[in-house]
């Protein structure tokens, strides 16, 4: 008694708590948000699937930061990344199972629970029950012939094997035909076939049953049944439904009638269990000889009419959406003229768990308090059990601003950092029920969610809702006002709803204006204002009426509307609900519809529909056509028709402000009458010699009141219309000038922005010529900064703009405008709310740090700036931020600048920077942005991102020397994101749909390649390598075993990258393996100076021109697939030529260069000149028979270091030439003068064939030694010269 007593008091305490507690509403959070994640899509918890198909298991979730989701198959975690046919979608958790290269979906049935996380918490899907739908084949029997007495009952058992789901049933005969079924023989809810009883006529050998499965949309047919029927009488068939009276069938035929028996159930009693909410089928079969009826009843109260349906000649009895009042004793009875029995039903309705109040999500401010209630019902009672985060809330961390009590939580003084998603699953023994909801603990000011300032248009007296969604925490408190003035709009005729929305209960014309909704918060306030116009409601006040004409008439039906002038209207007609094509026979004006020359097919319900944006009306009338009536002088079919003559004699009259009446005369109809006059003008004031539509009337008239504008010059012309096409235009009428007005219309498109520093320039839209109604044509625009109480200031002007100078910065101002000429001002315009330019922002925001910094992300933390340095409206917060380097020594990076906006609040606001990458040193800085200007940066923030897991290796080739040995090379990642400790490799056979034990091999981080025996050559493997950081492994890279022999094409690659560099491109060239067409392929570029990479998109097949490189740059290139980035080639080093500039000058213009080539062409000149000379005067050497001796084997080198170069013609000894006593001939030293005065003249001296030759030849290698050496190669040309000569 003392335990009950304490827990009596604990629960009125926390009944007093919760009605002290102020009530915090459930909203969404918008999406940019923080906040835990939800699910949104999951597939069914009972979830069948066709075996032919891929399976599908959807789990979707949203949540910020985006959710990472997780699987557990059978209770136990399902690891998605070691099956090679499960892909889980990006940013998703569904789950796809592919059976392209082989498996049994069977292998995958089982129970899913998908589990979506991420930094404030994790979310649950139901459970879902995979199974493989089945369609097994019916098992083979033989069927002995059924032989049975006339009369007496019978049942064809079905047996349809066991589905999934269930097949449906039915009975056909081997014509593919239904087996008829009535009172006496129909098909039981088991499938099987009731006879109550059997006559002679149902003797056939083709009793079948068929099975349907719905999954796999095949039909499986049972061996027939042969039925014999032993009869005492022949059956005559014509006798057998003579009469509705089926007992006439046993009618003299000597079959002994008896009384009913039920087929079933058996028994006189029975019970059904049925769920709530599903449908329940009872069902009584009875025998008998006459066939008995079947009728319901059920016992102490009626049975309910409006669910319940009786089936199968009323053998059936189902009741749709079983509810616990359901449940009682049904009786079926069944009676013929012998007797009755009756069968009673004990129905009993249990209840899986069903809501009574669902969890809902909780968002609460630090210290707010709030609740999370669950409460279920069924039958049994269902249980309810608490979780968080997935596990038992038993187990999970103990929170002190939490206390659970039975079906609610209770939070009190909730912190920061609380957040998480809790679960509430009520089961019993027929099923379970789960639903998330997350606690989100927030400090947020207010802020409005829907469009600003939008125009609402209602229809007079029609209730009418002004939206204004909203978000904040604490829970803002809404109010509405009207005009800016008053209390708060709530009572009456208005309703504020807890999601923000303004019910006006009826709308009426006094209900204008303009309705600001403001939220606030102990952190700020907002609003948000909406502006409602109340039309006119749409009708017809002149409906069409019925008709009655004879062919070849005119029909005419008239639509007269009345509707608001500020809402364009839209007439259409409809013939017998179709859309009416309005062709050239037919004529359609706004306020009637005209059938010329009626035809039977005419005939017909027209129905004219008027329609706004807002409203319609309709109305209708029925045309009936008569036959054709000869006299009637509407028949002219007769004779050839045509376009009709112009009309003549126009006149005016009846001269007023705004208008003034035309007349004319008709011309001839050319036996088309006259469907409509079409009034033009012309004015000669503003676009003279341009007609222009006026208006159209009927064609029955000659007279009608032209409706004018002011201040123009009219002359008008009048066109007939008939079937067949418009006349030519009348004749002009007389002018005739309507008198000036003050303006009709205001300026539209009033607004005012800044436009340079200090400014706000004033716009709207000039009024249309029609519209000025006078001369001189003038706006008067005036203004005053707002809220400020100063007196309006204006200016005159003819343009449609004005700039106001000195105006401050982003300063708002109210502004109007109106339009006057000569004759006076027109209507003042509505007060528009206009702000002057932006300045630049002269505060940076202080205090920017980063906290909970990992390998991709981190929190960027400020505090705010003083809102009067934005200078105009707050944009964003923009951090610039950029990779510094990288924590691994040598490895080149990306210093390209990023930007990234946060639109965060508040006194402490943050956000998440993301697309970080690992193990990298980074810098960011932050700039306040308003709409116009950047501000000053803030202090420069430096961090290091943590270690993650690597890339993908930079590629993994696989090569097959021989028939037993594979080879595997890759390189590391190019992005490693950490210190690489190791490789590992896993690999496993593959043939076919089966799969071998995975075998794993792990490397040291210098190890970049591997040989692998094969056991025999077809043996095949699939490989996956990743690299490995302290933190984990990273994306693997799979690969398949190249096959033998070319069994199967080869693997992608690119190879043999060549690059043609020129100063500012290049040619590069590549090959590959890849599709020619769809393949796309990447060009990256290093500029080696300072590590800046670029990458080309490149979509057409190699060669490839580089365009935009930098002249005498050097450069690292690469070529990657852009669908598989690890596919890529090998990096290959070049350099872009220098450029040619005017400092740099050819070489065949260099003083040098020219000097040289002068002294070698006067070498040559003076050789020719020597031989010549001495071919003419002779020389000094006697004429012996010398030339026969031994040639010297060397060149001869001189004392000073110098070479003789000579031809063969030159080795041999001069005439004269001394001896040595070894043989050799002692080289003369006389000059070539001596040689022109000796005492002996020899005829051919040595400026033979081979001398010349000898020396020519020796002129180009001095030539090419002198060019190679350049200037040195000149300083050493006199000593070679003497030589030479």
């Amino acid at each position: 008694m003392q335990s009950w007593g304490r827990q009596e008091g604990l629960l009125a305490a926390i009944s007093l708590l919760l009605l002290a507690w102020e009530e915090v509403c459930t909203i969404e959070v918008p999406l940019d948000l923080k906040q835990p994640p939800t699910i949104i899509k999951q597939s069914l918890k009972d979830y069948i699937v066709d075996p032919r198909d891929n399976i599908i298991i959807e789990c979707e979730a949203k949540g910020n930061p985006v959710p990472t989701f997780m699987w557990r198959r059978n209770g136990k975690f399902f690891n998605v990344g070691k099956d090679p046919r499960v892909t889980m979608r990006k940013r998703s958790g569904t789950l796809e199972i592919s059976f392209r290269n082989g498996g049994r979906p069977e292998d995958y049935e089982g129970e899913y629970q998908c589990f979506a996380s991420n930094n404030f918490g994790t979310a649950l899907s139901n459970k879902m029950l995979l199974r493989v739908s089945k369609s097994p084949l019916w098992p083979k029997e033989v069927l002995e012939p059924v032989v049975i007495n006339e009369g007496a009952p019978l049942v064809l058992a079905c047996n349809p094997p066991p589905g999934l789901p269930p097949p449906n049933t039915f009975w056909m005969n081997s014509a593919m035909l239904p087996i008829s079924q009535d009172e006496r023989v129909s098909m039981g809810l088991n499938g099987d076939l009731y006879f109550s009883n059997v006559l002679a006529k149902d003797a056939a050998t083709d009793y079948s049953c068929n099975a349907r499965f719905l999954f796999t949309h095949t039909i499986q047919q049972k061996n027939p049944f042969t039925l014999k029927v032993l009869t005492k009488e022949p059956y005559n068939d014509t006798s057998s439904f003579s009469s509705v009276n089926h007992t006439d069938s046993y009618s003299g035929r000597s079959v002994p009638e008896t009384t009913p028996t039920f087929l079933t159930p058996t028994g006189t009693t029975s019970s059904k269990m049925v769920l709530r909410g599903e449908q329940m089928l009872l069902e009584c079969i009875a025998a008998g000889v006459p066939t008995p009826r079947i009728h319901w009843f059920k016992k102490g109260g009626e049975l309910p009419t409006q669910k319940v349906k009786t089936e199968n000649y009323n053998k059936t009895l189902r009741i749709m959406s079983v509810s616990e009042e359901d449940s009682g004793e049904y009786v079926c009875r069944a009676n013929n003229k012998i007797g009755s029995i009756s069968h009673s039903i004990s129905v009993q309705v249990k209840a899986a768990p069903y809501w009574l109040e669902k969890p809902q999500n909780l968002i609460l401010a630090p210290d707010e308090n709030g609740r999370l209630v669950c409460r279920a019902n069924g039958n049994p009672k269902p249980s309810i059990q608490w979780l968080v985060n997935g596990e038992p809330i038993e187990s999970a961390v103990q929170n002190p601003s939490r206390q659970v009590v039975d079906d609610t939580i209770i939070f009190r003084a909730v912190q920061t950092g609380s957040s998480a998603v809790y679960q509430c699953n009520a089961s019993n023994e027929h099923g379970y029920l789960l639903a998330n909801a997350f606690v989100n603990i927030l400090d947020m000011a207010p802020r409005m969610l829907g469009p600003k300032n939008q125009l609402i248009k209602v229809i007079e007296n029609n209730r009418t809702f002004l939206d204004c969604p909203y978000f904040g925490s604490p829970m803002p408190e809404l109010r509405w006002f009207k005009n800016g003035q008053g209390s708060s709009l709530d009572g009456g005729q208005y309703r504020v709803y807890l999601n923000g929305t303004l019910e006006i209960k009826r709308a009426r014309t006094e209900d204008q204006g303009t309705y600001t909704c403001v939220a606030s918060n102990i952190l700020g306030r907002v609003d948000n204002q909406v502006r409602l116009e109340v039309k006119e409601p749409t009708r017809i006040v002149r409906a069409p009426e019925h008709l009655t004409v004879t062919r070849g008439s005119l029909a005419q039906f008239d639509c007269r509307v009345k509707y608001d002038v500020s809402l364009p209207i839209t007439v259409t007609w409809t013939k017998d609900d179709k859309p009416l094509s309005i062709s050239w026979r037919l004529k359609k004006d706004e306020d009637s519809l005209t059938i010329p020359n009626v035809l039977e097919s005419d005939e017909g319900t027209y129905t004219c529909t008027v329609s706004t944006e807002l409203d319609e009306d309709s109305a209708s009338a029925r045309l009936t056509v008569l036959g054709y009536d000869p006299i009637s002088p509407s028949n002219r079919s007769t004779l050839l028709a045509d376009r009709p003559e112009p009309p003549r004699d126009l006149e005016l009259s009846d001269p007023s402000e705004r208008s003034v009446r035309l007349t004319w005369i008709h011309g001839n109809d050319n036996n088309s009458p006259i469907t409509e006059f079409q009034v033009q003008f012309e004015e000669n004031r503003f676009q003279p010699g341009r007609w222009q539509n006026l208006s159209s009337y009927p064609g029955d008239l000659n007279s009608v009141v032209l409706q004018l504008s002011p201040y123009v010059n009219y002359q008008f012309r009048v066109i007939a219309i008939n079937a067949i096409g418009p006349s030519r235009p009348s004749r002009p009428s007389p002018r005739y000038q309507t008198s000036g007005a003050p303006p009709d219309v205001v300026p539209r498109g009033l607004k005012g922005e800044g436009t340079k520093t200090n400014n706000m320039e004033i716009s709207w839209e000039p009024l249309l010529d029609m519209e000025k109604n006078g001369p001189n044509l003038r706006y008067i625009v005036s203004w005053r900064q707002k809220d400020m109480s100063q007196d309006w200031k204006n200016v005159t002007t003819t343009l449609a703009r004005h700039v106001i100078h000195n105006a401050g910065t982003y300063k708002p101002y109210e502004i109007k405008v109106l339009a006057l000429n000569d004759f006076g001002p027109g209507p003042e315009s509505s007060i528009v709310i206009g702000y002057s330019a932006e300045g630049r922002p002269t505060a940076a925001p202080t205090d920017v740090r980063v906290s909970k910094i990992d390998s991709t992300k981190t929190h960027v933390h400020w505090a705010p700036v003083d809102p009067n340095t934005i200078m105009g409206a707050l944009k964003e917060y923009r951090v610039h931020y950029w990779r510094e380097s990288s924590l691994l020594k040598g490895l080149r990076v990306n210093k390209e600048v990023k930007t990234k906006g946060f639109n965060a609040s508040g006194l402490q606001p943050s956000g998440i920077l993301t697309d970080l990458i690992p193990y990298s040193n980074y810098k960011m800085y932050m700039k306040i942005v308003n709409r116009r200007y950047e501000g000053p940066p803030s202090n420069t923030v430096e961090f290091q991102t943590k270690e993650g897991v690597p890339g993908v290796p930079k590629f993994f080739r696989i090569k097959r020397w021989r028939t037993d040995t594979i080879h595997l090379e890759w390189e590391k990642p190019e992005e490693p994101n950490g210190i690489l400790i190791g490789y590992t490799l896993k690999y496993q056979t593959v043939n076919g749909s089966q799969v071998g034990h995975i075998q794993m091999e792990n490397f040291p981080p210098n190890v970049t390649q591997f040989t692998l025996r094969l056991p025999d050559r077809s043996t095949h493997y699939k490989f996956f390598l990743s690299a490995r950081t302290q933190v984990g492994a990273g994306e693997v890279y799979a690969e398949d075993s190249p096959h033998f022999a070319n069994e199967a094409a080869p693997r992608r690659q690119i190879w043999n990258l060549t690059v043609e560099p020129n100063s500012n491109y290049a040619d590069v060239s590549w090959k590959h393996n890849f599709p020619t067409n769809g393949s796309e392929f990447v060009l990256e570029f290093t500029l080696k100076s300072n590590g800046t990479v670029r990458s080309v998109p490149v979509k057409h097949q190699p060669p490839i021109k580089l365009a935009g490189l930098i002249e005498g740059a050097r450069y690292q290139l690469r070529v990657y697939s852009h669908e598989h980035h690890g596919i890529s080639s090998e990096y290959v080093d070049f350099e872009t030529l220098a450029a040619y500039s005017k400092d740099q000058v050819d070489i065949a213009t260099q003083g040098w260069f020219i000097g040289l080539m002068c002294a070698v062409a006067l070498l040559v000149l003076i050789l020719l000149i020597v031989c010549f000379i001495k071919r003419s005067r002779g020389g000094k050497y006697p004429v012996r028979d010398k030339k026969d001796l031994p040639l010297d084997a060397v060149d001869q080198k001189d004392q000073d270091g110098s070479f003789d170069y000579r031809s063969d013609e030159d080795n041999k000894p001069l005439q004269g030439s001394q001896t040595s006593l070894d043989g050799n001939v002692k080289e003369s030293d006389d000059s070539l003068v001596d040689y022109g005065d000796g005492d002996s003249v020899n005829p051919h001296p040595p400026c033979n064939r081979g001398f010349i030759l000898g020396r020519i030849q020796m002129a180009a290698d001095v030539e090419k030694f002198l060019f190679l050496n350049s200037k040195p190669a000149v300083e050493g040309l006199r000593y070679m010269t003497p030589k030479f000569l």
